[in-house]
């Protein structure tokens, strides 16, 4: 089986939310050039062709905006399924225990008898 148990911890590499530093690098470089050199770009881009113009700037955003991915609801759920796991797996058994009673009074006051998804 390949892989850490579930449950353990993670013992190499990143920590979980650490920024990548080349693509940050990258990012910082090239906004340098650009701010230092932004008179001299403008008066560039107004050179090219229409069509040139819009493909220079096109392919420079793609490195200071976040890339788009498109996300199913089915992997949305499963991921709000996953914290949710996460967030009960940390609290304590009583305060568990006081969300299944709550959860059990407001289904018995609506009139509800089971969970409808």
């Amino acid at each position: 089986m390949a892989g850490r148990r579930k449950g353990t911890e993670k013992t190499g590499g990143r920590k979980k939310g650490t920024p990548n530093k080349i693509s940050g690098t990258v990012k910082e470089w090239i906004a340098s050039i650009i701010d230092t050199n932004r008179n001299q770009f403008e008066n560039d881009l107004e050179l090219l062709e229409p069509g040139e113009r819009v493909r220079v700037i096109s392919n420079l955003l793609q490195y200071v905006t976040p890339k788009m991915q498109s996300v199913s609801p089915d992997e949305v759920l499963n991921a709000e399924y996953r914290r949710l796991e996460e967030f009960l797996n940390s609290m304590p058994d009583e305060a568990i225990n006081e969300v299944v009673e709550r959860i059990s009074k407001l289904r018995n006051e609506s009139g509800r008898t089971k969970t409808e998804d």
